[in-house]
């Protein structure tokens, strides 16, 4: 089977293409749009074939580490936002707690439990639009503080940023900056009213020009095409984003994407599969609903991706960390990077 004829012969290909698509990125070709769809579409007898080929690309950039994220929900709620997949958003009913930033003492204390539990990076997370002054100043007054007391990398995910508060975050010791996609361009308005994907778009040029890395990735499973997959995928990779989350939709009662669940553990590994190939040198993690939609074949996503959030997400649980730390020991990968190995 010639790689050709992923584009023209999708239906019936061999186990053996995955490997050689493997051979053409590590080679340091791209591979298309078509060939990213038919990873998406490969029946599930080829799933291991092609998890084989995307641990290739994998291991060249990582081997066989794993880097851990910890998340603080630093303000919850509250957000005039309409995001449809979100529990905090304006359009939800659902009963999520509501506070605005934490207090110095709770942002230091998420920063010890985020060392505790090996993680390499801290993530500093707010609702709303944009950070207001008042957390803007919170936000550059604890970062050295924590970078100081405890060595931990700062991800700071604060929603739409202009230039100048960008150039703040970098002055302050923010190492890199959240802003997901979500989706593609074309799908974007079916999730969210009261901004753009330019608008998205926009923050993460801004961030770039200040000198931060991007971490930026999307949502599976809110009733978008293969394509707007793909779409996202190549948008990331034409963005060259260091860092790409990969959430599988968490659908949370009193949200309007309540009802949207449909994903199974082998929609979300192809998935895992087409970003890697896509982006093969960026770092991928397994984000939100990795629990709920990979379940029994979590280990398999390591595989492919290199990083996963440990603890809980915004307003769900995550498994117990010390299930993460059995998982990447008995797949013989080790954990890197943290402030307490």
């Amino acid at each position: 089977m010639l790689l050709s004829e992923i584009e023209h012969n999708p239906e019936s290909l061999s186990a053996t293409v995955w490997q050689q698509l493997a051979n053409q990125v590590l080679a340091g070709q791209s591979v298309t749009r078509q060939q990213a769809l038919s990873i998406l579409g490969s029946p599930d007898d080829q799933l291991l074939d092609l998890i084989s080929s995307a641990f290739r690309l994998r291991h060249k950039n990582f081997g066989k580490t794993v880097q851990l994220y910890f998340l603080m929900n630093a303000k919850s709620g509250l957000c005039p936002e309409d995001c449809n997949y979100c529990s905090q958003s304006k359009v939800s009913d659902a009963p999520v707690p509501k506070y605005n930033i934490l207090s110095r003492d709770k942002l230091l204390d998420g920063a010890r439990l985020a060392a505790e539990r090996k993680s390499k990076t801290y993530c500093i997370v707010i609702s709303g639009r944009a950070p207001n002054e008042r957390e803007m100043k919170a936000v550059e007054t604890i970062v050295p503080q924590i970078k100081e007391q405890y060595g931990l990398n700062i991800c700071a995910c604060l929603g739409l940023l202009d230039e100048d508060q960008a150039k703040r975050l970098k002055a302050a010791g923010v190492d890199k900056v959240n802003h997901n996609l979500n989706t593609s361009r074309e799908h974007y308005a079916e999730i969210c009213t009261t901004h753009t994907f330019d608008d998205r778009v926009e923050t993460l040029k801004n961030v770039r020009k200040a000198g931060m890395e991007l971490c930026s990735g999307g949502i599976i499973g809110m009733g978008e095409k293969h394509e707007d997959i793909v779409n996202m995928a190549f948008e990331l990779n034409e963005l060259s984003v260091e860092s790409i989350p990969l959430n599988f939709l968490h659908a949370i009662d009193g949200t309007p994407l309540e009802q949207k669940e449909y994903l199974n553990p082998r929609d979300c590994l192809r998935a895992l599969c087409m970003f890697r190939f896509v982006n093969p040198t960026s770092e991928l993690r397994i984000a939100g609903g990795r629990e709920r939609h990979l379940r029994s074949l979590q280990p398999l996503g390591l595989y492919i991706a290199n990083s996963i959030f440990v603890g809980d997400y915004l307003t769900t649980q995550g498994q117990p960390p010390q299930e993460d730390y059995d998982m990447i020991n008995d797949l013989g990968f080790e954990i890197t990077g943290s402030c307490m190995t």
